[in-house]
């Protein structure tokens, strides 16, 4: 029996079934065999869907059957006219019993397509959220939505339409073709003379078509990532005045889009006049033999009749049979696109081996640890060692590309050094869970990413258990923010924007702050978490930080020499290789990158503060004169 589990449905009251299944086993080489796997569960629905559709097609053969009984034995004898009244009970409940079973069929099919199509939703949005660093670091978010979304739905198509067409063409030919052997056997093989060459010019735009619309979804992800980028980014293209590159970029893509598109109906603009010249001879020709054999006395006039009805039912399903073919293809690629995602293996959270009974300390020793991410060149960490206790503050400085961000983020084991070691309390680092390590440790990111939601959700997110109001204040007025949240209308439930648009970079970097001490985790990473505010807040946020970093060990990114320079140990990074090491009065006393930084930032404070006096004193004369004068 297969397992099964209760998911409560948002849109119904009632609980939705869904059969378990891990869907990496749906990896073939076939794509069928993988369609085949991934409706695990819903079979024998499908099946049960396919055989009322056996029934459907059976009533509507006897249909034409009884349409020839009545016109042989029925019609123009008056003795049977009583019978007429039976005769069309039996056209009734003939169709009644055909609609009803379509009816059943097609209920059936769509809780299967329905079931299968919302397993794999929740399974891709599940597996996408666990894939590594390293994936979503080169995934391009346009093109995940479009494979979770378009692709899934024409999956959804695939099992509610296609499939379901083609056994339904499936049982109307081999039911349909009986009956006509039943009637006349050279009639029958006449009629099919046609097949051969819709099937094999169905096969022939399949392949073309395939590869089409692969590469029409293709550009339609390249369109949905242009959009996405736009729309996430339209206060800056706003800000730069680029709404005209963004427009021409934007058309650009969906012309290509088009073009791909035009090709693709083309193909089935040559299709459907092909398979319909086929069909139509076929007919016309199976129409004139019929009606000469009628004429020659070889069949009776009802046998022609229930032909003439049949021969329809048996043609035109097998030129829909062509259509449904080359429309497969949209689900077969799909299904390869969705493919792709469930081949990608998820990053392990529970592979620790160790797990420590004690509290995690903090103590952590980087010996010769060196680091280069997957696909790329070079070295981006090279040779970093150092010693860091449990409680102390490491800072990290040095240009863009340096190497601080790729050096913390080893830490929570977001991505795996390369050869060295790190010790944490004495453990190698892959000892310990990605779990684990991600439960211990609190990030402040450079640029903060805020939910749709209240400010005490987001602040209360990924804490992992409830928070009381007291603890939230606690946090808000640690990271400086408190003050500006009693200031709003619905104070800790004022609803953010997407992203935070609606608070500022300084309020957003601070509610981000908050978020991560309400955590409350043995080793803080701050990385370049002050760069969205001013001198002054961010000076109100050095002065929280102090007392809350007691006993955690921190570390800072950090740009400013301001934010960095009360460390127990800086760290000067350049190409990823530590070039300087000390406490602030250390590196001053030598000549190297941080001195000139430090002599830099000095000497442009020094200006700014000159030019704020002379601003100052400009406003005052005026005022002084006119005192002076009266």
């Amino acid at each position: 029996m297969e397992a099964s589990k209760t998911m409560n449905a948002t849109t119904v009251n009632t609980p939705v079934t869904i059969p378990e299944y891990d869907l990496k086993k749906v990896q073939a080489k076939n794509r069928l065999l993988g369609m085949w796997r991934l409706m695990h569960g819903y079979r024998l629905t499908y099946l049960s869907a396919n055989l009322s559709l056996a029934f459907s097609a059976t009533f509507k053969t006897c249909t034409f059957l009884l349409l020839r009984y009545f016109a042989d034995q029925i019609l123009g004898q008056p003795a049977k006219n009583g019978m007429l009244p039976l005769i069309g009970l039996g056209f009734i409940t003939l169709a009644a019993l055909e609609g009803s079973f379509t009816y059943v069929s097609g209920r059936l099919a769509a809780y299967t397509a329905e079931g299968v199509t919302l397993r794999l939703r929740n399974y891709l949005f599940d597996h996408i959220q666990r894939l590594s660093f390293a994936y979503h670091s080169k995934a391009k978010t346009g093109e995940l939505i479009e494979r979770v979304t378009s692709d899934v739905d024409a999956l959804r198509r695939f099992f509610s339409e296609q499939a379901i067409g083609v056994g339904r063409i499936f049982f109307l030919f081999i039911i349909n073709f009986a009956a006509l052997l039943s009637l006349n056997v050279k009639l029958a093989l006449i009629s099919i003379i046609v097949i051969p060459f819709i099937l094999v010019s169905s096969v022939f735009f399949f392949k073309r078509v395939t590869k089409a619309y692969e590469k029409y979804q293709e550009q339609e992800a390249i369109l949905s990532t242009t959009l996405q980028e736009n729309l996430t980014g339209v206060r800056v293209v706003k800000a730069f005045a680029r709404q005209e590159y963004e427009i021409n970029k934007f058309e650009k893509e969906n012309w290509d889009k088009f073009l791909r598109g035009r090709k693709l109906m083309t193909m089935h603009s040559f299709f459907w006049p092909l398979s319909d010249i086929f069909c139509a001879f076929q007919m016309l020709s199976g129409f004139f033999i019929g009606a000469t054999m009628a004429i020659n006395g070889e069949i009776t006039s009802g046998a022609y009749l229930a032909y003439a009805g049949l021969v329809v039912w048996l043609i035109w399903p097998m030129r829909n049979l062509g259509r449904l073919i080359v429309q497969t293809s949209t689900g077969m690629v799909s299904f390869g696109r969705v493919l792709d995602i469930i081949k990608e293996n998820r990053e392990p959270l529970e592979d620790g081996d160790h797990q420590p009974v004690a509290d995690l300390r903090g103590d952590l020793v980087f010996d010769q640890v060196s680091f280069e991410y997957e696909d790329e060149e070079g070295l981006v960490l090279n040779n970093i060692s150092f010693d860091c206790q449990a409680g102390q503050s490491i800072a990290l400085l040095g240009s863009t590309g340096s190497g601080k961000t790729s050096l913390v983020n080893l830490l929570p084991r977001f991505y795996e050094y390369t050869s060295g070691c790190i010790k944490l309390d004495g453990v190698e680092l892959n000892r310990y869970s990605r779990k684990y390590l991600r439960s211990q440790i609190g990030i402040v990111e450079q640029e903060p990413f805020l939910f749709s939601r209240s400010i005490r959700e987001n602040i209360t997110y990924g804490v992992g258990r409830n928070v009381s109001q007291e603890e939230i204040e606690l946090a808000t007025k640690a990271a400086a923010i408190a003050e500006v949240i009693a200031a709003f209308p619905e104070g800790y439930n004022t609803l953010v924007g997407e992203k935070g648009v609606t608070l500022s970079g300084g309020q957003k970097q601070r509610v981000a702050i908050a978020r991560t001490l309400l955590k409350n985790p043995r080793i803080l990473i701050l990385d370049d978490s002050t760069s969205s505010v001013d001198t002054e807040t961010e000076a109100e946020i050095r002065s929280a930080l102090q007392s809350l970093m007691k006993n955690r060990t921190t570390f800072i990114i950090a740009h400013r020499i301001q934010s960095v320079m009360n460390a127990d140990l800086i760290l000067v990074l350049d190409k990823g290789q530590i070039v300087q090491k000390g406490v602030h009065a250390e590196l001053l006393a030598q000549e190297g990158i941080y001195k000139q930084i430090f002599d830099i930032q000095t000497r442009i404070e020094m200006e700014l503060e000159k030019d704020i006096s002379k601003s100052a004193v400009g406003a005052a004369m005026p005022v002084e004169s006119y005192i002076a004068g009266d």
